[in-house]
Parts: C-alpha cells; sequence; structure tokens
C-alpha cells in the first residue's frame, strides 16, 4: 500500500512540514528505516538520530527540531506509528468466528453476543462468557468462570474454578490462572496440603504474559488490580493483593499474601517474600530480594533490597574492596601485625 505523507497525517490527525506528496511504502523503526519509509521519533535525544536516518519521513511531536525531511506532527508519535503500521500492513480483525464445532462447551454455559470460540477449547458448567471475547484453540475454561467483554484467551490458557475475568483482559498462551496456591501444614511428620478454597479476581484491562501463573486464594480471592501488566514467567501466589497499573517484569516472584499499592514498578527476577506490603508507586530494581515492607514511593535494590541510594553506595564499596584490601595489609605489615 502506498500512501503519500499528507494522507497519512490526515489518518493520525497530524501536521505536515515539508513535502506532503513523497509517497511511503512502509513502516519501520529509525534505526532500519530506508527510502520510502516513514519512522518516528518521541523526543530530542533520538531526534539527533533523524540526521543519520534515511527515512523519506518521520512522525514527531511539536519540539523536535526538523532536520530536512518531512515531517508529520502528533503529540503522541508512538501511538501515530502504531496506527501507520497496521494501516501499511492491512492489519483487520478477523471476524467473530462463533462458537466452532470441534470446541467444547457445556450447556449451561452462556456465550456472549460475537464471541469466537476456536477448535479444542473447552468450556465447563456454568461459566459465562462475555461479548466479543475470544478463546483461542486448547484454551480450557473451569467452571463457573465469569468474563467480562473483550477478553481475549491465547492458546493452551488454563483457566481454573470460579475465576473472575474483567473487560479486555488479555491471558497469553500457556499461562494459567487459578491454580492451587502452595499451602501444607506438617501433621504427624508428613506435609499435608491446605485446601484452597477462594478463587481470582482480575480486573478490567489487566495483561498476563505467557507462562505467568497466578494462585487462587486460600479462602478469598487472589486479586489483580484494573490495567495491571504481567510480563511471561510470572509467580503470584496465592492470597495477593496486587494494586491497579501495576508493571511486572518478567520472571519475578511474590510469594503468598503480600500486597501492592497503585501504579508498583517491580523488574526481572526480583523475588517478594510473603506477608509484606509494596507502597503505592514504589520501584522495585532487578534481581532485588523483598523481605520488609516497602514504603510509597521508595525505589530498592539489592539482595535483601535497600534504598537505591544507599544500596549505590554499597556496590560503589565493593568496587573499592580489592583496594582497600591491599592498603590494610601494607598497614598490618607496617604496624608488624600478622596477616590471618
Amino acid at each position: 500500500m502506498n500512501l503519500t505523507v499528507k494522507q497519512l497525517a490526515d489518518l493520525v490527525h497530524g501536521t505536515v512540514q515539508g513535502d506532503g506528496t513523497i509517497a511511503i511504502q512502509s513502516a519501520r523503526p529509525l534505526n532500519v528505516a530506508q527510502a520510502g519509509d516513514i519512522t518516528f521519533v518521541t523526543d530530542d535525544k533520538h531526534a539527533a538520530l533523524l540526521h543519520q536516518c534515511r527515512a523519506s519521513a518521520a512522525l514527531a511531536p511539536p519540539a523536535v527540531p526538523a532536520n530536512g525531511i518531512p515531517l508529520i506532527r502528533v503529540p503522541d508519535p508512538l501511538a501515530a506509528f502504531v496506527i501507520i503500521v497496521r494501516h501499511l500492513r492491512g492489519d483487520v480483525q478477523e471476524p467473530p468466528h462463533g462458537v466452532d464445532p470441534r470446541a467444547f462447551v457445556h450447556p449451561s454455559a452462556t456465550i456472549g453476543e460475537g464471541a469466537s470460540i476456536y477448535p479444542f477449547a473447552s468450556i465447563a458448567e456454568g461459566t459465562v462468557v462475555g461479548a466479543r471475547c475470544r478463546i483461542h484453540a486448547g484454551a480450557a475454561i473451569g467452571r463457573h468462570c465469569k468474563f467480562g467483554d473483550d477478553v481475549l484467551i491465547y492458546p493452551n490458557a488454563v483457566v481454573y474454578d470460579g475465576t473472575v475475568l474483567g473487560n479486555r483482559v488479555i491471558l497469553h498462551a500457556n499461562s494459567v490462572v487459578g491454580a492451587d496456591g502452595f499451602g501444607f501444614r506438617t501433621h504427624d511428620g508428613k506435609h499435608v496440603k491446605v485446601p484452597q478454597l477462594g478463587n481470582v479476581e482480575i480486573g478490567d484491562d489487566v495483561e498476563i504474559g505467557a507462562c505467568t501463573t497466578i494462585d487462587r486464594g486460600t479462602f478469598e480471592p487472589t486479586r489483580i488490580g484494573c490495567g495491571t501488566k504481567i510480563d511471561n514467567l510470572v509467580q503470584v501466589g496465592h492470597n495477593c493483593q496486587i494494586g491497579k497499573h501495576n508493571v511486572f517484569v518478567s520472571q519475578m516472584g511474590i510469594a503468598g499474601s503480600s500486597s501492592t499499592g497503585d501504579y508498583v514498578v517491580v523488574a526481572g527476577q526480583v523475588g517478594i517474600t510473603d506477608h509484606i506490603h509494596i507502597g503505592a508507586g514504589a520501584v522495585i530494581g532487578a534481581k532485588a530480594g523483598v523481605t520488609k515492607e516497602v514504603p510509597a514511593g521508595q525505589r530498592m535494590l539489592g539482595a535483601p533490597a535497600t534504598p537505591e541510594r544507599e544500596q549505590k553506595r554499597i556496590l560503589m564499596t565493593l568496587e573499592k574492596l580489592p583496594e582497600m584490601r591491599k592498603d590494610l595489609r601494607r598497614i598490618m605489615q607496617h604496624l608488624g601485625l600478622p596477616e590471618e
């Protein structure tokens, strides 16, 4: 598909600066764009790279200076670029599939208008699926679940009994929602399972990554707040209460009965112990080990996790340890003290 810069500007409600008649064949990021492509920059930091780029045009915010190629001025270049990429590639959402004859839907289940149930998906007794939901091949939905509208379940995801999903929730492939929490007690020398009788409740606009697991509560729900985004390979333990608009990055884990405020960010490979609270707006750096409560707005690093400023001082000191050891040996030799 070929469109002019002016036509693309109209598509994203932008303003052309420069020649609007240049033809654009594709949209590509700044580092790979060539002649005939449109690219984008989001700030002054990346604007300097436009001088080295061979793109025929670019999307840019109002404050970024021109560099000789046509610009489409928009408030949010990334969002506009996504629209253009989809338009040029002809990406169109597939029409409703309906219930495939190779899927299993229990007679007592309710399927909303415009929903798509793909081959070999399974929906058990009493489950309610909202309008325009898409349940892909091999997904297994348990009994008495309740889905809002526009829920998207990718292949082989598993949703256990009683799970509640809000509107526009996305579960990626092989994610598991509602498995038993890791609850055992020692009785007569044996590890005896504590029945996990709660469920999982997930708010609107939550996205759960591939191979992520969210355990059901012991007696009450495990909850994930609206707008929270969880990456691949994340573990959320039973009874956790996760706030709104959190971001959990790959390979982190939060143990049972812990909670977070809103807008918490947890980086990759972080481990969070059980029964603690992380305050709103806190940021936990990669590979940190969190063993204590974290105040709202605090930035934490290290294992055990400490405030970012303190941890950076520790790291700087560690880098100097070899020199400090040499200095100590010289002092001990000067004083005639034996080395251990």
